[in-house]
């Protein structure tokens, strides 16, 4: 079912919470944040990373010309949890592929995905890739197209070990948790998030934002989205996006999505423009907003 505006009450504000939902082929509801004239020659959908929510694309959408769609994927932020089966990149393109026919049913639309969020890309093309003769570009940010699953981080040997030892661990017990969200207090988390997703010299506001994110994902989805990350395999995918004008966008020092990842994009997608930003970390959209949005712009006169 799809949630549709009725009547003629334009502006009223029930309308508005209606256009701030909506609600998937499975009956997941999605919070969507859309911004700028309907009528815009050019859509920006922007699709965020695992953990995180659509505020980790404030800075970036606030610089962003034109009409700008963005939401939170199943299970984070201000929508629904996931199903029982249903926290999966596939299932994440599904969304993306009913949202892009309801809300951008015509016109050109440039599709930037960080992180989880250019892994849904990448499955669009790969089920979908019907829908993409409307792209007029694509930015895939701090992202991979497979090889994640037993990522150390760049920790030594007997660390990395250690590290994935506590994560699975950690994941178990999370997996257990009847609560809607992760974390209500997310202090203790910032250091450890800090260390993980940003570079040299990180804003402490942007890290606490972070936390913050993290901290309203919810628990289940998260632990079985953890899962689909690992599995994640779309290199031959990106054939589907090889004829897009693309922008791959690195962080020297990201330890999640180390600058190996957007070296193979960048192989896969001859005519894409490579980008690497030295001592930025995974957090580009906060940490180098400004470049991001610049790039992703850049995509709208291709």
């Amino acid at each position: 079912m799809k949630v549709r505006t009725r009547g003629t009450r334009v502006g009223a504000p029930w309308e508005a919470a209606v256009r701030n939902r909506f609600v998937t082929s499975d009956g997941t509801a999605l919070h969507v944040v859309d911004t700028g004239p309907r009528d815009a020659g050019v859509t920006t959908v922007l699709l965020h990373g695992w953990t995180l929510d659509h505020t980790s694309w404030d800075e970036v959408a606030a610089a962003l010309p034109g009409r700008v769609l963005r939401y939170d994927h199943r299970g984070h932020g201000g929508s629904a949890p996931a199903p029982v089966g249903g926290a999966t990149i596939a299932r994440l393109a599904d969304d993306l592929a009913e949202l892009l026919e309801d809300r951008v049913p015509t016109g050109r639309v440039v599709l930037a995905g960080h992180s989880m969020g250019g892994m849904t890309i990448m499955a669009l093309a790969e089920q979908r890739p019907d829908l993409l003769e409307r792209v007029a570009g694509v930015a895939l940010v701090a992202t991979s197209c497979g090889e994640l699953a037993g990522s150390t981080l760049g920790l030594p040997d007997a660390l990395g070990r250690a590290f994935l030892a506590g994560e699975k661990a950690m994941n178990r017990r999370i997996a257990a948790f009847r609560r809607p969200e992760l974390l209500r207090r997310t202090e203790v988390v910032r250091p450890g998030l800090r260390w993980l997703l940003f570079g040299e010299r990180p804003s402490w506001a942007h890290v606490a934002r972070t936390a913050a994110m993290v901290g309203r994902c919810h628990p289940v989805s998260m632990v079985a989205f953890r899962d689909s990350l690992d599995e994640h395999d779309r290199r031959k995918a990106l054939a589907e996006l090889a004829g897009i004008p693309c922008v791959v966008l690195s962080g020297g020092a990201d330890r999640l999505t180390p600058p190996r990842h957007a070296r193979v994009l960048a192989d896969e997608l001859p005519h894409a423009e490579l980008v690497t930003y030295p001592g930025a970390g995974h957090m580009l959209t906060l940490e180098r907003a400004a470049g991001v949005a610049a790039h992703i712009t850049a995509l709208h006169s291709t």
